[in-house]
């Protein structure tokens, strides 16, 4: 689609459509100069017919009306012309109306949108005969839609054999005889249509008299001989495949490809493209077993604590014990999704040999790549383009690859800096083509320390590196000249260089923009190669409009793309992660295009790895050990959640279908005895099957072809009009009133009508970015990302689980993608408070997993992981009492457990042994070392006393008092020194619990040992436990403490402050307490001397 270098605006409701030429010399045309002869009733522009000239309603006066309009007032109007009052005559294409005349000719209903011809009947050719006639027509929303239950025998005789059921019908010829034509597919109505039979579905064959020449029957025939030479050829082909080893496979959909069952399974291209590795028995069983053990020793200590209460401190005793419990709880749910961890491994060799065969156009599956950026000041245009750069220059086919740049704060900082990452990109794609390089990124490819001649064998290697550099030097001085110019916004607002106004100037109101940088037809590269494609999109905005944030972009994507590529993949990436392994797709597509599993897998979800964090990694931003250990557990069970980053996607699953529902062979007859035995067993397999078959019905298809039948499926006699009719109807409340949409959602493999222009496609486009379109829609409730969190991360995943999809987790040996993780303290707190914030959302949201989506595809252990994923901000509160009850022990001198016994100290000791046991094990098969553990223990508690609380408060008050939180962006790592954020010191009410618990233990542990060295040897004793628990407290918040100090030389005065206050407070509580005076009072004693 080429736009000619243009940006194309406009606003659906406002019926504006511009496109801007950015040229010398300015230029707008309005949407009128754009087509052709205008329908002087709805304003749309009217279709060209088959013979190429404009639609002619009335024959008499010529008066410009559009078909949908026509058949519209044939249908529901007068009948007649408007202008000269001349009664419209029916024509061809168009349905009967009551009074049309009689005709001798045969009715053409059936080829009305030229659906039933030439034998089509496949979801793609229905798609793009909708997109067809909407595109020829204009907006067009009353054009009737033909289903598939409208086609008759006709359209399938030219594909399949006939066979009359009684004898031989001498007007077939001999190689037509093979299959009957069941009574479902015939004409007329029917109960239950069934446009398209299941292909495994067996026909009943015809039986062959004995007495007869089998050439009656086809065989031995000429025709036969000549399909069974064809058939030797193919094997032949596919043999030579095998042999040369290097050739590649064929994957067709016809059946020619290496899916062929005769083939060996020796052939490499038939294995399966991925595989997966449990984890050895060795190392697995052992982690099992210390889980049940553990289990058993927290029933032991929960019987000892409940049964031995501190009575002379009851209620400190009864707070702790509701926080073990509490804390019992949440590992259970944490743990149990770890029962089954697996590893996968990839074989794209065998991708390679299946879908890319020698001399062959590739058949891997097109992918759309999904960008989004809201702030450049927070989010660095370089940042950006280096993310755009990487995934230009993919190790895939350039053109099954398309990028979509989502702007949601319609900045011409940004626009400007995609023009220039596009003519770099020029330069840049060829280069890491040609030598292979790794990363694809040039901010990091040029940053790395290490030998870059390492394996380089060409010499002219060197001296294009250098050239390339120095390339990208001047685009990033080209880039820093543009930001710095952006700081300072012009009274009038921002211009386009031919004089334009910046459409979004104002960002919350402004009309939507798409701009078509790259494309298959439009700029190449420096060697003159095709380039992937590159969008710039910014989604129209008015006030009064709720946007939703990042999952309202990501939903606008999705449409736009559908419109203008539509790829049946999607991968989504944040503008600051770069794709660090250019094979990261085809990772991807090991498993989506595996012809075995592949189909029932929604998504592929990558790990994130970092660049930028300290060595040390004080606030635990690699979080490796939810990436490398709890998403490996749930791999084994039914997928990992969604992480908002880094994950390729089923673009079906996204539209909300149910997963396909994989045919079970039938079972066996029981042989048990006696005979009523098997009648038992035949009832009860007879009453689940009707059980199974009623919850099927009741549930939504995933098929794209039962989404077209009739609503009112089972009443006899429903017309095919009104089955079409409320079948559009259906479409429209689903998925919004463009039909272009709507037939790109039936195109399961993809793809955009071949005729289509690029001003009708320009024009859709604007309109499903439109503020207002997904209104009384499912968008956000049931299809695409899902509203009601600012994660809608999670809340996405969750839904395609309850679908009964399943997900994938693929780490390979590459880091498939890397980005900027925030490394400064308060930034890191802000980012996890976000995620907890939107984690209570979902908790007080309908969708919450521990009652929603019960009697769906979700298993158990699997709502377990989302349990513990939307309850995990409740923690906090028990957190922050258990991490204060040591200072309130060491304060007052009581403790929460009694005076320990033989028994008591052997169920502790068996308690930290089974805690530590537990985490050993973990480490070892999850591969994470003991720092990375260590750092994520601590920052779980220093998150847990600030962030999470802050989220729990902060939700309760928007669904108690409906007071919304509005969404912070993290800034991302500047490049103005290496690790220079992480001594940044930002104040935020963020820091105030964790400091408060820090100081008041400290006071406290001070406290405590000045009584022990006042009481003597005796209260050392009873100290330890509580100084145990105290410094506990304090080694896990000393990431925090050192955060929190920042440099030695910079030390802010609001610290001195707080430290000053709240010692000075805990000094006097201390005082007030007076520890060194006896509970009972002074007891006085004769000293034995006379005073007198």
């Amino acid at each position: 689609m080429a736009t000619n270098g243009r940006l194309i605006a406009g606003s659906h409701n406002r019926n504006e459509f511009v496109l801007i030429n950015a040229d010398e010399v300015a230029r707008v045309t309005s949407v009128k100069e754009l087509s052709g002869q205008i329908c002087q009733i709805c304003g749309d522009e009217i279709e060209i017919a088959d013979n190429g000239e404009p639609f002619v309603a009335c024959n008499e006066c010529a008066f410009p009306v559009c078909r949908p309009c026509y058949e519209y007032e044939r249908r529901e109007g007068n009948q007649a012309c408007p202008q000269c009052k001349t009664r419209y005559k029916r024509l061809k294409g168009s349905p009967r109306v009551e009074g049309d005349e009689e005709e001798d000719d045969t009715d053409d209903l059936e080829n009305e949108f030229d659906i039933a011809c030439n034998g089509r009947r496949d979801p793609h050719s229905i798609a793009e005969a909708i997109l067809s006639a909407r595109l020829n027509t204009g907006r067009g929303y009353q054009a009737r839609v033909t289903t598939p239950s409208e086609m008759d025998s006709a359209s399938v005789a030219e594909e399949i054999p006939l066979l009359t059921y009684d004898q031989e019908d001498v007007g077939i010829s001999s190689d037509k005889h093979a299959l009957i034509i069941p009574p479902f597919m015939g004409c007329g109505k029917r109960v239950h249509p069934m446009a398209f039979p299941d292909s495994s579905m067996t026909l009943p064959p015809r039986p062959m008299d004995p007495k007869k020449d089998l050439a009656v029957y086809g065989y031995g025939t000429v025709a036969w001989k000549e399909r069974m030479e064809e058939w030797k050829k193919k094997q032949n082909e596919k043999l030579q495949v095998v042999k040369h080893g290097r050739g590649n496979g064929d994957g067709n959909k016809d059946g020619d490809g290496l899916d062929d069952p005769d083939l060996p399974m020796m052939d490499e291209g038939r294995q399966p493209l991925s595989r997966k590795l449990p984890i050895p028995s060795s190392k697995i069983n052992p982690y099992r077993i210390v889980i049940i053990i553990r289990l058993v020793i927290l029933g032991l200590f929960f019987h000892y604590r409940l049964l031995h209460p501190v009575h002379d401190a009851y209620l400190l005793w009864l707070i702790s014990v509701i926080c073990e419990i509490w804390f019992a709880a949440s590992w259970i749910f944490d743990q149990f999704p770890k029962w089954y961890p697996i590893v996968r491994e990839t074989y794209l060799d065998r991708l390679s040999l299946r879908y890319e065969k020698e001399g062959k156009p590739s058949e891997l599956a097109d992918i759309d790549i999904f960008v989004s950026t809201v702030d450049p000041m927070k989010e660095p245009p370089l940042i950006t383009a280096n993310t755009v750069l990487s995934i230009l220059a993919v190790d895939y086919p350039v053109d099954k690859v398309a990028c979509y740049v989502s702007d949601d704060g319609a900045a011409m900082l940004t626009f400007e800096a995609l023009s220039e990452t596009s003519e770099f990109a020029r330069k840049w794609i060829p280069f890491c083509k040609q030598f292979s390089i790794e990363p694809r990124a040039p901010e990091w490819y040029f940053a790395q320390k290490v030998d870059y001649l390492k394996n380089k064998v060409d010499p002219t290697f060197v001296r294009e590196r250098r050239a390339m550099k120095r390339e990208y030097e001047e685009f990033k001085v080209r880039i820093n000249g543009l930001v710095a110019t952006a700081q300072k916004v012009p009274e009038d607002g921002w211009t386009m260089q031919d004089g334009t106004p910046w459409p979004g100037n104002n960002v919350r109101d402004h009309p939507g923009m798409i701009q078509v940088f790259l494309g298959h037809n439009g700029v190449r590269d420096i060697e003159g190669n095709e380039l992937p494609r590159l969008v710039y999109v910014s989604r129209e905005k008015r006030p009064g409009f709720d946007h939703h944030k990042k999952a309202g972009a990501m939903n606008a994507l999705i449409r736009v793309s559908a419109i203008i590529s539509n790829a049946p993949y999607l991968l989504n990436v944040d503008c600051d992660h770069y794709i660090n392994n250019s094979k990261a797709l085809r990772e991807a597509m090991c498993f989506m295009m595996d012809p075995t599993s592949g189909r029932k897998i929604c998504y592929v979800q990558f790990p994130q790895r970092f660049d930028g964090i300290d060595r040390n990694d004080r606030y635990s931003n690699r979080n490796v050990v939810f990436f490398d250990i709890n998403m490996k557990g749930l791999d084994g069970i039914q997928g990992p959640i969604y992480v908002g980053t880094g994950c390729v996607f089923r673009r079906q699953a996204l539209y909300g279908y149910d997963a396909p529902i994989k045919k079970k062979p039938p079972r066996k007859t029981c042989n048990c005895f006696p005979k009523w035995c098997c009648c038992c067993c035949k009832s009860k397999r007879k009453s689940k099957k009707v059980k199974s078959n009623e919850k099927k019905n009741n549930k939504e298809t995933s098929k794209q072809i039962h989404a077209l039948e009739n609503i009112e499926e089972g009443i006899e006699g429903v017309d095919n009009e009104k089955s079409a009719l409320m079948s559009q109807l259906k479409f429209e409340k689903k998925f919004g009133q463009s039909p272009v949409f709507i037939a790109s959602t039936l195109m399961e493999e993809g793809g955009v009508p071949r005729g289509a222009s690029s001003a009708s496609l320009l024009k859709e486009a604007i309109h499903v970015i439109s503020c207002g379109y997904e209104d009384k829609t499912e968008w956000g409730k049931e299809v695409g990302w899902i509203y009601g969190s600012v994660t809608e991360d999670i809340l996405t995943g969750f839904k395609m689980h309850c679908h009964g999809w399943r997900s994938v987790y693929c780490i390979p040996r590459r880091p498939a993608f890397k980005g900027s993780a925030p490394i400064n303290l308060s930034d890191r707190l802000h980012q996890v408070l976000r995620w907890a914030l939107g984690s209570v959302e979902i908790f007080f949201s309908r969708h919450c997993p521990i009652w929603y989506g019960f009697g769906c595809g979700l298993k158990p252990l699997e709502r377990f992981s989302y349990i513990n994923s939307v309850v995990y901000p409740l923690t906090s509160i028990p957190l922050i009492i258990y991490c204060t009850l040591p200072a309130v022990c060491l304060l007052t001198g009581k403790f929460i457990v009694p005076e320990i016994s033989n028994y008591a100290s052997i169920i502790f000791m068996a308690m930290f042994i089974s805690i530590a046991a537990t985490s050993i094990l973990e480490m070892q098969w999850g591969g994470v070392g003991i720092h990375d553990w260590w750092r994520n223990e601590q920052f779980w508690v220093i998150g847990g006393v600030s962030s999470h609380l802050f989220a729990l408060i902060q939700g309760l008050l928007k669904v108690l008092a409906g007071v919304n939180t509005n969404f912070t962006v993290t800034s991302k790592a500047a490049d103005d020194g290496e690790f220079s954020e992480l001594y940044l010191f930002k104040w935020t009410s963020l820091l105030i619990p964790p400091l408060t618990l820090l100081i008041i233990n400290i006071i406290g542990v001070i406290i405590g040992v000045a009584d022990a060295i006042s009481n003597g040897y005796d209260s050392w004793g009873p100290l330890f436990g509580r100084l145990f628990f105290a410094l506990w407290v304090i080694v896990h918040l000393y990431p925090f403490l050192k955060g929190f100090m920042g440099k030695q030389d910079r030390i802010p005065t609001i610290i001195i402050v707080w430290s000053i206050l709240l010692a000075s407070i805990f000094s006097l509580l201390w005082a007030r307490v007076n520890p060194f005076v006896s509970k009972g009072g002074v007891v006085l004693e004769v000293c034995g001397l006379d005073c007198n």
